[in-house]
């Protein structure tokens, strides 16, 4: 077995797209937390505008396909009305959503941990930026279903933010492991 956490790392040149990627997450999370409601409306509807791509992607596949026909022309109605009601009622699409960012941002803070007690590169920034997560899924669990309508902004800004700082301390780490 191979412990790649020991073996010199091999940078290349792309750690300026990281450091971008970094610099936008941090803008888009602080004008998330400025913002909060509008960032959860926001949310609300791009959610629901991909909910009703793939549900549309889907009943063209139940309708031209062979195989699957049922599952796809199911799975097709439930994504288009979905997708319609976040984006047509954003305030009700929002709880919704609450949901799905309480899975997603506890699934990514597991990740991040499994990630930080995995490897030494970053360990102490990735593990705080799991906990973060889990925490702020925790959080916003507890409040559901009153907060529904900012927090969602406020979570994602927080995560937004925290990730990018993450990432840019990655780019600058992988500057400085090329310039050696």
């Amino acid at each position: 077995m191979i412990d790649h956490a020991r073996e010199p790392r091999i940078t290349t040149p792309g750690w300026g797209w990281s450091l971008a990627y970094g610099i936008v997450s941090v803008v888009v999370g602080i004008l998330a937390f400025a913002a909060p409601f509008p960032a959860t409306l926001a949310a609300t509807m791009i959610v629901g505008f991909l909910f009703l791509a793939g549900g549309v992607a889907s009943l063209i596949a139940a309708v031209r396909g062979r195989n699957g026909r049922g599952y796809a022309l199911l799975f097709g109605l439930l994504s288009v009305v979905a997708g319609g009601y976040m984006v047509l009622v954003p305030v009700g699409g929002a709880l919704s959503l609450t949901l799905m960012i309480i899975l997603w941002l506890g699934a990514r803070g597991i990740m991040e941990l499994f990630v930080g007690f995995r490897f030494k590169r970053l360990r102490v920034p990735m593990l705080l930026l799991g906990v973060l997560n889990i925490v702020l899924a925790i959080l916003l669990y507890t409040t559901v279903p009153w907060s529904a309508l900012t927090l969602p902004g406020y979570i994602l800004g927080a995560s937004f933010l925290f990730g990018g700082i993450v990432g840019i301390m990655g780019a600058l780490h992988d500057r400085r492991e090329q310039a050696a």
